[in-house]
């Protein structure tokens, strides 16, 4: 076990829910990733829960918006890079490329927030620390492991965080001729941006989609298209024991798996699953550090 007590300028530091139904997600999570929880009030009088795992805070579960209630939106999960100042990152971002959604905006004493929108979309948080340095835990089972951005203009997104963050990457071809990417910060690999899902992506028919779409044709129905909406933007990974196991209790508590459980090269063995409220996960299968 390692705990986090500081996160460098550029990392990714903390990930959060934003569900219609609080306690429906604190069951369901808890029998995913057996969380306890901590109840605490909103300014506007519900509440939203930390998660932890023993003592350590990983992530939570808060109320949308009234204006997400209103239009249904289905759950959402966030992510936030760590930064030094946050107000400075949110002036820079249109220079970017990019654009501010939220904030800046002081969280009492626990930091400060941001909401920002990479070119191709995906809302991207930043946080400032204050007394809430983020996930205590990383790369453990039931914490905060990975993310990626599924993005259609993955270039122009690693050049706005290069740009806000000083990212150095690496690129990885892939077999469709794409390419994925890695944003670096304090010589680790923080993030991946890769090129969103085409709707019914495969061989040459997936090749056509892909130059209809660059020429703004419309986008092809089909019965992968829910999929492939839900898989856009930022994908957030926990860590697990078992894959096989989380998708077993997750199901049982309700969820719907979208991507059933296989191995990634050099990425061990993942599956993504929709919670009952909505929201887009994927668990990663990691090992607990040897001392």
């Amino acid at each position: 076990m390692v705990q986090r007590t500081t996160y460098a300028h550029g990392e990714l530091c903390w990930a959060d829910v934003q569900t219609p139904d609080v306690a429906a997600a604190k069951s369901f999570y808890a029998a995913v990733f057996g969380w306890r929880y901590e109840d605490l009030p909103t300014p506007d009088g519900r509440s939203y829960a930390q998660a932890f795992i023993d003592n350590d805070l990983v992530a939570v579960v808060a109320p949308q918006n009234p204006a997400q209630q209103e239009a249904g939106t289905p759950a959402q999960w966030n992510v936030y890079f760590a930064a030094d100042n946050a107000r400075l990152v949110a002036e820079e971002a249109p220079y970017a490329g990019g654009a501010v959604e939220f904030g800046p905006e002081q969280v009492g004493d626990s930091g400060v927030m941001v909401f920002l929108r990479p070119p191709g979309g995906g809302t991207t948080g930043v946080w400032q620390a204050g007394t809430h340095v983020g996930s205590r835990r990383q790369n453990e089972p039931g914490a905060f492991a990975w993310a990626e951005l599924l993005t259609p203009e993955p270039r122009a997104a690693v050049g706005f965080f290069q740009q806000l963050f000083g990212h150095e990457v690496t690129e990885y071809p892939q077999d469709d001729g794409g390419t994925y990417t890695t944003l670096i910060a304090g010589g680790a690999e923080v993030a991946g941006v890769a090129p969103e899902p085409l709707i019914g992506d495969e061989g040459e028919d997936g090749a056509a989609e892909q130059e209809e779409a660059e020429e703004g044709a419309e986008e092809p129905a089909g019965p992968d298209s829910a999929e492939a909406r839900a898989r856009q933007g930022w994908q957030v990974y926990f860590g697990v024991f078992s894959v096989k196991e989380a998708v077993l209790a997750a199901v049982a508590a309700g969820a719907e798996v979208l991507v059933e459980p296989e191995f990634a090269e050099d990425g061990g063995t993942i599956a993504t699953l929709k919670d009952p409220q909505g929201g887009v996960f994927s668990v990663l299968e990691v090992e607990l550090p040897s001392f």
